[in-house]
């Protein structure tokens, strides 16, 4: 497992979910929640002062986001996607460095399978990974989940990277 703190984050412009996973304890977590009279730009720049926020409280050895996936509904995906821009910008003058990961491969690095729900991968965190303090609000236990995907990819990362050379 990765011993060094990352920065899992759930990304949006109303609600945003932010947690640090060291090891396989939770060692701190967040939800952001935007006020939706407040213009975009200002809810952005909350979204970006708490990702800063975290970043400097926290110094974890990397952020990890989930990447967005276009739906249906393009108005909220376009929220996403400038939320996570500034989440990535924080990031960027931060030094921190950055992954991404599709809602697949954190459903499946957790749960097992790509369709699990909300419900099975915060329990699947908890039972099956023997995560400690994993949140019951979902935007702030996806943020565990991304994480935790972080976590296992990079340590198979630099396994298979130290076995080929």
């Amino acid at each position: 497992m990765f011993d060094r703190p990352v920065l899992g984050v759930d990304p949006g412009v109303a609600t945003l979910g932010l947690a640090v996973l060291s090891g396989r304890d939770v060692a701190w977590f967040e939800t952001l929640r935007t006020a939706s009279g407040l213009e975009e730009a200002a809810r952005l720049r909350q979204v970006y002062e708490a990702v800063a926020a975290a970043l400097r409280a926290h110094r974890p050895a990397a952020l990890a986001i989930e990447r967005l996936m276009w739906g249906k509904n393009v108005g909220s995906a376009m929220g996403v996607a400038r939320a996570s821009g500034v989440i990535l910008l924080a990031a960027a003058d931060a030094g921190v460095p950055v992954a991404e990961y599709a809602p697949l491969e954190v459903k499946m690095a957790t749960a097992g399978v790509g369709n699990a729900g909300k419900d099975q991968v915060r329990a699947a965190l908890a039972r099956f990974h023997k995560i400690s303090g994993v949140p019951e609000q979902p935007d702030a236990a996806d943020a565990v989940a991304v994480a935790f995907c972080h976590q296992t990819q990079a340590g198979l990362q630099s396994r298979v990277a130290a076995a080929t050379q």
